[in-house]
C-alpha cells in the first residue's frame, strides 16, 4: 500500500437477536433473515466503515409485514452515520460555512465526498428532530414580560421577529410576503393568543407598531428604541456640522496673477492652508461632537477643545447633544424629563439652526412620551433599546449572505428553525433550567467632567 494513501478501518457491529420489537408498536417479531451492509463514519484523516449486521423480522402486528433491527445513531437505509450528519450541521450553524466550503472542509479533514443532496437531506433530518411546541412552552415559562419586535427584509419576503432581551432568546418569527400592518397584526395576535403576558414592548420608530400595541396589549408600555432616536438626531447634528464647515471654507479665492506673489498674497495663502488643515482635523474627529462626555478620554477631550477653538459655532452643536443626552438619564423622574424636554424644544438658539430645528421636530410630544416610557415602571427601566432583536437580525443576515438557495420559503424557514434550535441548546447548556430572574437596572457610573 502506498504510504500516502489513507488508512481504512472497518468496525463490525451486530444487532440480530432472535426476537426484536416492532419500531411502531413494540410487539416483538421473530427473526427470519440477516443482512449486512457498510455505513461510512467520521474519523480525522482516515476512512472508517461500520459493517452492520442486522436481522430482518416477521411482524406479528398489523403495522407492517417485516421490519429490520436498527442500531442507535444510524438511520434506516442510510449510507452515513448520524455523526456525519451532526458534523454537517455543526459546520453550517456554528462555523458559518457555506455549502461549498463545508464540502471542502469535510473532504480535507475526514475524507468525505458528500453531495449537495445529502447536505440538504441533513437539514431536513435535523428539522424533523426539532420540537417547536416544546420550545414555545419553554418560552412561555421563561418569558420576562419584555418583548422586542423588528423586521428583516430577505429579498421579496420579510421576516418578522420577536425576542426576549432579558431572557436572551428568540420568542417567535413569521415569514410574510409584505411588510404591512395586516401581517404584523396577525403576527402579534398569535403571540397574544399563545399566552404571552407582555408588560413592555420595545420597537423602533416604524408606524406599524403604535396602533397594534395599543390594541392588543392596552396595559403594556410601548418603548421607542432610544438608540434609533439618538441615531436620527445625531444625523441631523452631522448635517449641521457639514454646513458650518462649508460656510467657514467659503468660496475659492481670486485667481492669482502670474509672477512672484506679494506679501499679502503669501499671507492669504498661508491662512487658506491653515484653514484647510483645521477643516481636515474637524472632519477627522467629527464623532467627538456626538460622543457622551463620560466616554471621552483625556486625549479626546483635548481634541474636542481644539475643534471648538477652530470652529466656535460647533459649541452650539455640542451643547445641543449634551442636553439631548440629559433627556434620557435613567435616574430622572418623568416630570423632570418633561421639564428638560420643554426647555430644549423651546430654546431659540437651537430653533434658529435649520438642522437642529429638524432634530427637535423628531421630539414630538406623543413620540417623546414613548421615548421615556422606561421611566414609568421598574419593568421598563431594564431595557431601553431594541438592540437585542437587531443583533439577532444581524446574525440571520450573516447566515443569509454566506449561503445560496435562500430564496424559497421552505429553505428560509428551515434554516431559521435550525438556527433558533441551536441557540436554544446553547442557551440551556449555559443557564440552569429555571425561571429567569428579573434583572435590575445597572446604574451608570457617576458623570465625569464634561467637555
Amino acid at each position: 500500500m502506498d504510504a500516502a494513501s489513507p488508512r481504512v478501518r472497518v468496525i463490525r457491529r451486530r444487532c440480530a437477536p432472535k426476537t426484536f420489537p416492532c419500531p411502531r408498536c413494540s410487539v416483538r417479531g421473530r427473526r427470519k433473515d440477516m443482512h449486512t451492509r457498510r455505513v461510512r463514519d467520521v474519523a480525522f484523516g482516515a476512512i472508517v466503515f461500520i459493517e452492520l449486521t442486522v436481522g430482518e423480522y416477521r411482524a406479528r402486528c398489523g403495522c407492517c409485514k417485516t421490519f429490520r433491527a436498527q442500531i442507535p445513531g444510524i438511520e434506516a437505509r442510510a449510507d452515513y452515520t448520524n455523526r456525519v450528519r451532526e458534523a454537517v450541521i455543526d459546520r453550517l450553524l456554528d462555523d458559518g460555512m457555506s455549502l461549498h466550503r463545508l464540502q471542502y472542509a469535510l473532504q480535507r479533514d475526514f475524507l468525505l465526498d458528500l453531495s449537495d443532496g445529502f447536505l440538504y437531506d441533513c437539514l431536513d433530518w435535523k428539522v424533523r428532530q426539532t420540537d417547536l411546541p416544546a420550545y414555545r412552552q419553554w418560552t412561555l415559562q421563561n418569558f420576562s414580560g419584555t418583548l422586542c419586535i423588528d423586521e428583516l427584509h430577505l429579498g421579496h419576503r420579510t421576516l418578522l421577529l420577536a425576542t426576549d432581551p432579558l431572557g436572551d432568546f428568540p420568542v417567535a418569527f413569521a415569514l410574510v410576503s409584505a411588510n404591512d400592518q395586516e401581517h404584523m397584526r396577525r403576527f402579534l395576535a398569535n403571540l397574544k393568543q399563545h399566552g404571552f403576558a407582555v408588560e413592555v414592548v420595545v420597537t423602533d420608530g416604524s408606524p406599524l407598531y403604535p396602533a397594534l400595541v395599543a390594541e392588543l396589549w392596552p396595559n403594556a408600555r410601548h418603548q421607542l428604541c432610544i438608540f434609533h432616536v439618538l441615531k436620527d438626531i445625531n444625523a441631523c447634528v452631522f448635517d449641521a456640522l457639514r454646513r458650518l464647515r462649508r460656510e467657514q471654507a467659503g468660496g475659492r479665492g481670486p485667481k492669482r496673477r502670474r509672477g512672484r506673489p506679494t506679501k499679502t498674497q503669501q499671507r492669504r495663502q498661508r491662512c487658506r492652508q491653515a484653514r484647510k488643515k483645521q477643516d481636515h482635523f474637524i472632519w477627522k474627529h467629527r464623532h467627538l461632537i456626538v460622543t457622551r462626555p463620560e466616554n471621552l478620554s483625556g486625549r479626546q477631550r483635548n481634541w474636542l477643545a481644539q475643534m471648538l477653538q477652530y470652529l466656535p459655532a460647533l459649541r452650539t452643536l455640542r451643547l445641543f447633544v449634551r442636553r439631548v443626552y440629559r433627556l434620557f438619564d435613567p435616574q430622572l423622574r418623568p416630570y423632570q424629563a418633561c421639564c428638560r424636554w420643554a426647555a430644549l424644544v423651546n430654546d431659540a438658539q437651537f430653533l434658529a439652526d435649520p438642522d437642529l430645528a429638524k432634530a427637535l421636530a423628531m421630539l414630538r410630544p406623543e413620540k417623546f412620551d414613548k421615548m421615556i416610557a422606561y421611566l414609568h415602571s421598574p419593568a421598563g427601566q431594564r431595557v431601553r433599546t431594541n438592540n437585542h432583536v437587531e443583533r439577532t437580525n444581524r446574525r440571520l443576515r450573516y447566515f443569509e449572505k454566506v449561503r445560496y438557495k435562500w430564496r424559497r420559503r421552505r429553505t428560509i424557514v428551515r434554516f431559521i428553525v435550525l438556527a433558533i434550535d441551536r441557540w436554544h441548546q446553547q442557551h440551556v447548556a449555559n443557564i440552569p433550567a429555571t425561571s429567569y430572574p428579573k434583572r435590575r437596572l445597572q446604574r451608570p457610573p457617576p458623570p465625569t467632567r464634561a467637555a
